[in-house]
């Protein structure tokens, strides 16, 4: 259970690192925007070539539908609290996406371990809370926090599957595509193009084209 927590937090270690690392280098908004474009290709790809078929090995097509709409209603919930504590804005909406994606992936990832199957873009909201004057001290305990608790939820997960096998997992699987698609079409896709103008449609296929060939 310490390996599933060590490697869980390791494998969203990026959403910190991302943080300190716009504290170093500036990026202007079309970067911004475009590699905004690329995560978002990158997600569609992981949740068409990955997230679908682990639910679908396990559940029936409608309680895959059930766990897509309760991933979208707790995204939607957690961006309207979010965005009633800190004003309107797609940067703070693409981390609450980032969050509902890093956490239930952490938790398939444990179940993943356990059941012995083979072993996710923050650099965007990140550049742009900087740019609305968040230090980095804030930046680090935010991101931070959201690594240790997928360390948490890995070694939570590897738990579970010890006790019921993958149909934890699939069931998680199919809840974190329906926040991932509730949080692409509100925050990230919108954020991408504002920022990026055309040129992020042709990142966000060339993300979901390096999803596809890593599948």
């Amino acid at each position: 259970m310490l390996d599933a927590f060590l490697l869980g937090a390791l494998a969203q270690s990026s959403l910190l690192i991302t943080a300190l690392v716009v504290y170093r280098f500036t990026f202007s908004d079309r970067v911004v925007g475009q590699m905004a474009g690329l995560g978002a290709g990158a997600l569609l790809g992981a949740a068409a070539f990955q997230l679908v078929p682990e639910a679908q090995a396990s559940l029936k097509s409608l309680e895959i539908g059930v766990w897509l709409l309760i991933g979208a209603a707790v995204y939607v919930v957690a961006d309207t609290l979010i965005a009633k504590r800190f004003g309107e804005g797609g940067a703070m909406g693409i981390v609450v996406g980032n969050i509902n994606d890093a956490l239930p992936e952490s938790l398939i990832f444990g179940i993943q371990l356990g059941t012995g199957m083979a072993f996710s873009p923050a650099l965007p909201p990140a550049a742009d809370l900087r740019k609305q004057g968040w230090p980095a001290r804030k930046q680090v305990l935010l991101w931070g926090s959201v690594v240790l608790l997928s360390g948490v939820l890995a070694a939570v997960g590897y738990a579970l599957a010890q006790q019921f096998g993958d149909v934890g997992g699939a069931r998680i699987a199919a809840f974190t595509i329906g926040g991932l698609i509730a949080m692409l079409t509100t925050s990230l896709i919108p954020f991408a193009y504002d920022k990026g103008k055309l040129a992020a449609g042709m990142w966000a296929v060339v993300g979901f084209a390096v999803t596809l060939a890593a599948s």
